[in-house]
């Protein structure tokens, strides 16, 4: 109980006395009140009561009310949120799937413990320490827990491989393995790079720079960078990663709150791009890092917006550590562009309301028709270079709006992809033909020319589908079929290799890539973009 009040009184203290003893508050009508809230609910209470839970639902119910991206994290999920951003995890290093009940492996990591020892894809973990490994127990936190663990401990799998009798019994040293924040970079023709960005995360910065030499050394003059589904990570690595595009001395973003003075991030280095043309792809789901980078970058008139407007999260949360161990990540300032643009959208309905965005924007038609978004003169801003004018109001607006491709909107494609259709077929595919797609594409690059996903296969991939209680329509198939095909070789060739190949394959058949590689193979039409 002692600790509970301990643990409130000091949230109040640092959440309203920091800020060099601005706006103080009255402790009878907030500390002492809710403390004794607490006491009174411990010693009078008609039932028993557990007093931490109260405190982080009190902690919680607090946050909530101030904006949606206040959060509480408690003490046993601060090391797992932390994780992606911080790059790495200690663990076995496999990329896993699920196959009835049983845990296969995709990939071993290059370099890492299971890949040292001998573990291959197509493995099956069938027992982890003595112990069976399958059946309904086996879901994703089964896994994760009895395969992560600190770094240098031991654990014995027992793998079942395709052409041996016998379980081979693996031990693996747990190690280190990295989390990377750019899963596939690729030239698209001679000229133009691509790399995906899918977070800001501690190394992204190094991870980016050395896929831009890699690229360079291929010939890359342009590059189309992917901040599509990218929901952001440290400021600091998007500020990072504005000195490799803008140039020494140049706002990347500032930041601004009643209690926290402005505070402008400046480019403080000359970056490794700063000349070529640059395409820059966005959609609802960037946000936040993907939104401060997109912005400057549209507001130095540096390189072409292509996509739909960013998801609109542009407030600054601070950690405060508590004494248990859990973390707040609280509010503390708003996010604005060079030209002085907010980027958060408004949240004055409450974070329900703020939530369902994305389902308001498909209702107004703003997936589709770019006219469907109206901006009055009041959110008129200017870009710093060409004057351009672009607008605030929450969200980046690209130069050039790209509706949702509706080729696989079916009900067919949303049923095999929610009932796992893809994953399944595809891993048995693999598992039945491994040797002969390395035998006849011993390159990626000739499987990707030319393997096709053929009649007898789209036979029995309708089969696993109808096995899963997938009804299939051939209307429906007939409109989704090339997107069909194009993941199921997509997926094939990320089992076969790995996961940057499957965006390879899907780039073929992307819309925005393919809008990108237009302006950017046009001088002309480019520069007019940017008012040059």
């Amino acid at each position: 109980m002692r600790r509970a009040f301990l643990i409130i009184l000091l949230i109040i203290s640092q959440l309203c006395f920091a800020q060099n003893g601005q706006n103080k508050i009255n402790p009878a009508e907030t500390t002492q009140k809710l403390a004794t809230t607490m006491y009174l609910i411990e010693n009078f209470y008609v039932d028993s009561t557990d007093m931490p839970k109260l405190t982080e639902e009190a902690i919680i119910a607090m946050l909530k009310s101030l904006d949606p991206h206040s959060a509480y994290i408690a003490a046993k999920d601060v090391k797992k949120a932390n994780e992606n951003l911080e790059g790495s995890f200690d663990g076995i290093g496999v990329t896993f799937q699920i196959l009835r009940d049983t845990i296969l492996v995709v990939s071993a990591v290059p370099g890492g413990p299971s890949e040292k020892v001998g573990i291959m894809a197509g493995d099956r973990i069938v027992t982890i320490d003595g112990e069976n490994a399958f059946g309904k127990k086996v879901n994703n936190e089964y896994v994760t827990k009895h395969l992560r663990g600190p770094k240098g401990t031991k654990v014995v799998l027992g793998i079942k491989r395709d052409g041996e009798k016998e379980l081979i019994d693996f031990e693996v040293v747990r190690d280190k393995i990295p989390l990377n924040s750019i899963n596939t970079y690729f030239m698209v023709d001679k000229k133009i790079g691509y790399i995906k960005l899918d977070q800001f995360a501690q190394k992204s910065v190094e991870e980016f720079e050395a896929a831009l030499k890699d690229l360079k050394k291929q010939g890359m003059k342009s590059l189309i960078f992917d901040l599509r589904g990218n929901s952001g990570g440290y400021l600091q690595t998007a500020f990072g990663l504005g000195n490799e595009f803008l140039g020494s001395g140049k706002t990347v973003v500032f930041t601004e709150g009643l209690k926290s003075n402005k505070t402008f991030f400046e480019t403080d280095r000359n970056g490794d791009f700063q000349n070529g043309r640059l395409v820059v792809l966005i959609d609802e789901g960037s946000a936040s890092a993907s939104e401060i980078v997109s912005g400057a970058i549209q507001d130095w008139d540096r390189g072409v917006l292509i996509g739909r407007r960013s998801f609109g999260k542009g407030l600054v949360q601070r950690p405060f550590n508590l004494p248990d161990g859990a973390q707040i990540r609280l509010t503390t300032a708003r996010y604005h562009t060079p030209t002085g643009r907010c980027i958060q959208r408004s949240y004055e309905k409450g974070s329900e309301d703020y939530f369902k965005e994305m389902t308001k924007r498909l209702e107004h038609g703003e997936y589709y028709h770019a006219d469907s978004i109206k901006f009055p003169d009041s959110l008129k801003y200017y870009t710093l270079t060409s004057g351009r004018t672009v607008y605030g109001g929450g969200g980046i607006m690209p130069d050039i709006f790209m509706p949702v491709d509706t080729t696989y909107s079916s009900k067919l494609f949303t049923d095999l992809v929610r009932k796992l259709v893809f994953n399944s077929y595809c891993i048995d595919y693999v598992l039945a033909n491994r040797e002969q797609i390395q035998q006849k594409y011993p390159k990626f690059e000739k499987f990707n020319e030319n393997f096709e996903v053929d009649a007898e296969m789209i036979e029995n991939f309708k089969k696993v589908a109808e096995d899963k209680g997938v009804k299939w329509d051939e209307g429906q198939f007939e409109r989704s079929e090339s997107w069909i095909k194009l993941r199921i070789k997509a997926i094939i060739a990320q089992n076969v290799w790995n996961i940057d190949k499957f965006y390879q394959v899907v780039a073929k058949d992307d819309k925005m890539i393919e809008q990108a590689v237009k302006i950017l193979n046009s001088k002309k039409e480019y520069n007019e973009i940017l008012g040059k």
